[in-house]
């Protein structure tokens, strides 16, 4: 009797099924995709408000910002309003010690600055370092034009400095500054840290006062320039919290100050 003949497997039908199942796959990996580009595409956040409380008898209103704010979209700063109270200027740390530049200052002081925000830059200071050193330092890296605010001295910590060798760096740091720019700068630190160490040495200088017990102004007799009231803002175009501040004085006073 004659066998009968095996009958020949159909490759095809296996492929009428895999194909569906990698057509899926590819959907589903296409999605993930997208969306991981979606999200790493949202840089900005927009606020409803600022989320603090806003000292309401003060005219003027700014920001404060380094690289731990990231990557800023400077044109929702510069556009957000909440009642009367707009971002009217921003300091930007530029260098801090000898030879470092913070990564963002290139950036913040380009999109700043065409975004038509008031900008001004600041140097952290470190005290155990030369102060005319460090001045060349920010001299190099920050070019100041008319429209500009002062540039600022962010004086915070001794870091281990007898506060007498610590005031001599920063007079140098100061006198450098002022000779370069023809401005006489501005000292930024808080209330505490000036009434110990700079208290009487240099209250001849513009003062930008960080405290943030108070609801009406810093808790410092002399005359102060800039209060930071607060480090926990937000602000449209910010992904981070912010410090807020705000000018003791008017638009008149404002314009006076900025370089000419």
């Amino acid at each position: 009797m004659a066998k009968r003949k095996p009958k020949k497997k159909n490759p095809g039908r296996k492929w009428w099924v895999i194909i569906p199942l990698v057509l899926v796959a590819l959907g589903l990996i296409g999605y993930i995709w997208f969306k991981m580009a979606s999200i790493s595409k949202a840089k900005f956040v927009r606020y409803p408000a600022f989320g603090i409380d806003i000292p309401d008898s003060y005219e003027i209103h700014g920001i404060d910002v380094s690289r731990f704010q990231s990557y800023i979209d400077w044109p929702s700063v510069k556009e957000m309003k909440v009642q009367d109270v707009q971002i009217g200027f921003a300091f930007i740390k530029a260098t801090e010690g000898l030879g470092n530049v913070d990564r963002q200052y290139k950036r913040n002081w380009k999109k700043a600055g065409e975004a038509g925000m008031t900008r001004g830059a600041y140097h952290f200071f470190l005290a155990t370092k030369s102060g005319r050193l460090q001045a060349k330092n920010f001299i190099k890296n920050v070019k100041l034009q008319p429209g500009d605010l002062p540039p600022v001295l962010d004086i915070e910590q001794l870091y281990g400095v007898k506060p007498e060798k610590m005031r001599k760096e920063v007079q140098d740091w100061l006198d450098a500054v002022e000779e370069h720019y023809q401005v006489k700068p501005i000292i930024y630190t808080y209330v505490n840290f000036y009434s110990r160490f700079l208290t009487g040495e240099f209250d001849d200088y513009p003062l930008w006062a960080a405290h943030y017990l108070e609801k009406d102004k810093p808790r410092i007799k002399r005359r102060w320039l800039f209060w930071q009231h607060n480090e926990k803002g937000r602000v449209n175009g910010i992904r981070m919290p912010v410090d807020f501040n705000v000018f003791n004085g008017d638009s008149s006073d404002f314009a006076d100050l900025l370089i000419k």
